[in-house]
C-alpha cells in the first residue's frame, strides 16, 4: 500500500472518528427519549463521513503527497568529467600564424587566371608551405630548451618568422591583382623574380 493512499485512509478514519463523537455528543445532548436510536445512529455515521471523513481524506492526500515527495529518491546529477585544461602554448600559437599565411596564400594563387605565369606562382606558394616545416621546427627547440621568456631568442627568431610569412602573403595578393590585368609570363616576370627573393627562407 503506498504512502498516499495510507494517508488518506489514515485521514479518513480520524475524520470520521472526530466527526462522530462530536455528533455522538450533540446528539445525546439534544435526544428525546421518543426519538428511535436507529435514526440517531444513522445520523451520526451519515455525519461523521460527510463532515469528518471526506475532509480527513483530502487532508490526508495532501500529506501523502508530501510524505512521498520527500521520501521519493533524489536522482543523482549525471556526472560529466572535465576535460583537462591545455597549458597555454605560446609556440603553437605563432606556428600557426605562419600556418594561417601559407593557407591565405594558396587560396589567393588559385583564384589567379590559368598562365605559365601562374604556374610560376604556384612554384613560390608549394615553396611557403615547406618553410612551415622549418618554423615548427624552431618552435621545438623552443619547447625542448622549456622557454617560457617571450624575449628567448629562440621565440624572437619565430616571431619574425610569423612577421615574414605575413608581409609575404601581402606581396603575393599585390602580385596576383597585377597578374588579373597581365597574365603573360613576360609581364609578370619581374614581379614573380621579385617575389621569389622575399620568399622566407628560414633554413638559410
Amino acid at each position: 500500500m503506498g504512502v498516499v493512499l495510507r494517508s488518506v485512509l489514515w485521514g479518513s478514519a480520524v475524520g470520521f472518528v472526530l466527526m462522530g463523537a462530536l455528533m455522538t455528543i450533540g446528539a445525546t445532548a439534544a435526544a428525546k427519549s421518543t426519538d428511535p436510536a436507529a435514526m440517531t445512529i444513522a445520523v451520526i455515521i451519515i455525519s461523521g463521513l460527510i463532515l469528518g471523513g471526506l475532509p480527513g481524506s483530502l487532508v490526508g492526500l495532501v500529506i501523502g503527497l508530501i510524505r512521498r515527495s520527500i521520501n521519493r529518491p533524489r536522482q543523482a546529477m549525471p556526472f560529466f568529467p572535465m576535460a583537462p585544461q591545455q597549458p597555454y602554448d605560446m609556440w603553437s600559437e605563432q606556428v600557426e600564424r605562419c600556418a594561417e599565411s601559407a593557407r591565405r596564400v594558396s587560396a589567393a594563387v588559385q583564384t589567379v587566371p590559368a598562365s605559365a605565369a601562374k604556374d610560376w606562382l604556384l612554384r613560390i606558394s608549394e615553396q611557403l608551405t615547406k618553410e612551415l616545416d622549418d618554423v615548427r621546427g624552431i618552435a621545438q627547440l623552443g619547447r625542448a630548451l622549456g622557454a617560457v621568456d617571450q624575449q628567448h631568442p629562440v621565440y624572437q627568431r619565430l616571431l619574425k618568422a610569423a612577421h615574414d610569412f605575413k608581409q609575404f602573403e601581402n606581396e603575393v595578393g599585390r602580385v596576383a591583382l597585377q597578374m588579373f590585368d597581365h597574365p603573360e609570363l613576360d609581364d609578370a616576370r619581374t614581379h614573380l623574380e621579385m617575389l621569389e627573393k622575399q620568399l622566407p627562407q628560414l633554413s638559410t
